[in-house]
């Protein structure tokens, strides 16, 4: 029997600065069975974000450049769109140095893609 996901699959907002990684994570999202929304840094999410109300989760890295990092994005977003779920991840942040929001995981880079894709899931669900 095949996998069953809502009716209507739920987006995911990939937020990453590097295209490569972006892409990979887009990738992982699709393979979750969702919907993956590009954003390349912060400021571009919001943007997204201010436009779109399907978006269940932001799957943010910390580090970015431009007016926001990670962490602020998800202080933004916790602050604005509260029912949104928030994964964090960074190849240079330890999850011991992280003040996460309510409601939100951080992964450390490299993350196990079946770990995330599952937890993305079970947001949506």
């Amino acid at each position: 029997m095949a996998a069953t996901y809502p009716q209507e699959p739920r987006a995911v907002l990939v937020v990453e600065d590097e295209p490569l990684l972006r892409m990979m994570a887009v990738a992982l999202v699709e393979d979750a069975g969702l919907i993956a929304i590009e954003a390349e840094n912060a400021d571009e999410a919001v943007t997204i974000l201010e436009a779109r109300t399907d978006i269940a989760i932001v799957f943010t890295d910390i580090d970015m450049p431009g007016s926001m990092d990670g962490m602020k994005l998800a202080a933004a977003i916790r602050d604005r769109w509260p029912p949104i779920e928030l994964i964090l991840t960074s190849g240079h942040i330890r999850a011991a140095d992280v003040v996460l929001p309510e409601r939100s995981v951080f992964y450390a880079k490299p993350y196990d893609t079946e770990t995330v894709a599952r937890t993305m899931r079970g947001m949506v669900h």
